[in-house]
């Protein structure tokens, strides 16, 4: 058997598979602190098998015990089963990222990073922008999605597939290494060519003022070779805006 065939499921797996998504729903319809009695009840399960499925669930983080010891509720790998929402930006600052738009004849597009992903929230419908799992998939090769991985602990942790998008995508680890600590130290990333051959991007960042948080990007898009070149005037618009944003997004 190879890493690529079908791991074979006994008589009891499926039973046990469903069993296991059940208790995770009555989680979510209990509500956090459903106790382990209350789950064995209401899915007609023997305590003993609701036990090791719970046990089963905490270990691999899709359910928590809470602090007092006596319920459960979603743990972290649990939001990885729903899709993730953003609000929509308020009426002001999509005013303010069409101000930028009236002012400059590149693409201008907003994103949140509230959900840990690059999530565009206000797309330039003149400039339609690459396809938002694209970008949420693939962060190493994005201005904006080198923003999120600038801002991490350990990057590799949230970019684990360099892989190549364009001939110019940067796929070492190292030379991405360079990138973000420019973005770090400067608070402007830039990709030119590396997610569409024609196309590039600058992005920098909106913060909350108080706790420093991430919570989303601002970008520029425009021709890969104008992207290259210093763009002192549009890196200062781009700045000016960001900073009016940070009162309307955080």
């Amino acid at each position: 058997m190879t890493s690529l065939d079908p791991i074979p499921l006994s008589g009891r797996q499926p039973r046990a598979v469903r069993s296991a998504l059940a208790v995770i729903e009555e989680v979510v319809a209990a509500g956090p602190g459903v106790t382990a009695k209350e789950i064995s009840a209401a899915l007609k399960l023997p305590q003993a098998t609701t036990y090791r499925l719970l046990n089963l669930l905490v270990g691999e983080e899709y359910l928590v015990r809470l602090p007092d010891l006596r319920g459960f509720a979603l743990g972290r790998r649990a939001a990885r089963l729903a899709l993730p929402v953003v609000a929509t930006p308020p009426a002001a600052a999509r005013a303010v990222v069409e101000h930028l738009r009236g002012m400059v004849r590149w693409g201008v597009h907003l994103a949140s990073f509230r959900t840990g992903q690059v999530m565009l929230v206000d797309r330039d419908p003149d400039h339609p922008p690459s396809e938002d799992v694209l970008l949420a998939r693939n962060p190493h090769a994005s201005a904006l999605g080198r923003l999120l991985l600038a801002d991490q602990p350990e990057w590799r942790a949230v970019a684990r597939d360099l892989r190549p998008l364009t001939e110019h995508t940067v796929t070492d680890p190292a030379a991405l290494d360079g990138h973000l600590l420019v973005v770090e130290r400067t608070g402007l990333a830039r990709q030119c060519g590396e997610v569409r051959p024609d196309r590039g991007c600058l992005a920098v960042a909106v913060r909350d003022p108080a706790s420093g948080t991430l919570v989303a990007g601002l970008a520029l898009c425009g021709p890969a070779a104008r992207v290259a070149e210093p763009n002192d005037e549009l890196v200062r618009l781009l700045r000016e805006h960001a900073d009016r944003l940070v009162p309307l997004l955080a």
